[in-house]
């Protein structure tokens, strides 16, 4: 009897491990979306800490989980150079695959100083080829800083090499509220993002404007119940909600991207 039991327990431990082996296989088997990007994409460790929240913890919503997988490996604070000089890039890289989808949206954290003691983590505004030798005082080392097109154009390249499919985002626009109103500018980056996503033939979600758009049809009140009340830039659940519901939007707006058939 105890022969048999133990040739039971055998033929369940190996069905359970020709099962698990199925799953993981069919599980490398689906296409990944990798997002990158700053905190206004994944804030914290995307769990809402302080009511902050990026739009990338809700993305999955919209999507097919049976049929692509979506890993957000945003972080706050990094700007399109400090993703990639960090060595924040290249572990992520590694793992994209032939099929593979990558949503960049990076512009906030761009617009901060090149040297300064706090971060260092701005670059060259505009998507020319310019370039400065600096003096990286958190990494006490000389450094070449390129512009924010030049870096974006190195993700897209990279993912491009990869025989993934790059998409780049427009940063979602800062609190607008000012004074009781609702004042809606214009954003460099956002038009930046756009250009270097033209010039490259890549596909371009214009996520600054479709949020503005939202905006200007609603109330002070209501566009300031989106964002918390800690600073001028971070969303709160809703509003990362909203913002993750118009990326969908503007996925499925592309006219032949694959990435918009996984499309709940």
């Amino acid at each position: 009897m105890k022969s048999k039991n133990k040739y039971f327990s055998l033929l369940l431990l190996a069905a359970f491990i020709i099962f698990s082996s199925c799953i993981v296989l069919k599980q490398k088997d689906k296409p990944t979306l990798f997002l990158i990007g700053d905190s206004t994409v994944k804030n914290g460790k995307g769990k809402g800490d302080g009511s902050l929240w990026g739009w990338g913890s809700f993305i999955s919503d919209f999507f097919n989980n049976d049929k692509i997988n979506v890993e957000n490996d945003a972080l706050g604070g990094t700007s399109s150079r400090t993703f990639q000089t960090n060595g924040l890039w290249e572990p992520i890289l590694a793992k994209i695959k032939k099929g593979d989808f990558v949503m960049m949206q990076f512009g906030h954290n761009d617009s901060s100083p090149l040297d300064d003691t706090a971060r260092a983590r701005g670059t060259i505004k505009g998507i020319g080829i310019e370039s400065r030798n600096i003096y990286n005082p958190i990494k006490k080392k000389q450094e070449v800083v390129y512009t924010y097109g030049w870096y974006m154009r190195k993700f897209i390249s990279d993912i491009k090499a990869k025989g993934a499919t790059p998409i780049v985002c427009s940063s979602i626009p800062r609190n607008p509220v000012k004074d009781g109103n609702v004042v809606l500018v214009d954003d460099s980056y956002a038009t930046w993002a756009q250009e270097v996503a033209k010039a490259e033939k890549v596909d371009f979600i214009p996520l600054n404007q479709l949020i503005k758009d939202k905006y200007a049809n609603l109330s002070a009140a209501q566009v300031q119940a989106y964002f918390t009340e800690k600073d001028h830039t971070h969303t709160n659940e809703a509003g990362a909600k909203l913002n993750a519901s118009l990326v969908a939007e503007g996925v499925r707006a592309l006219k032949s991207n694959p990435l918009k058939s996984y499309l709940k």
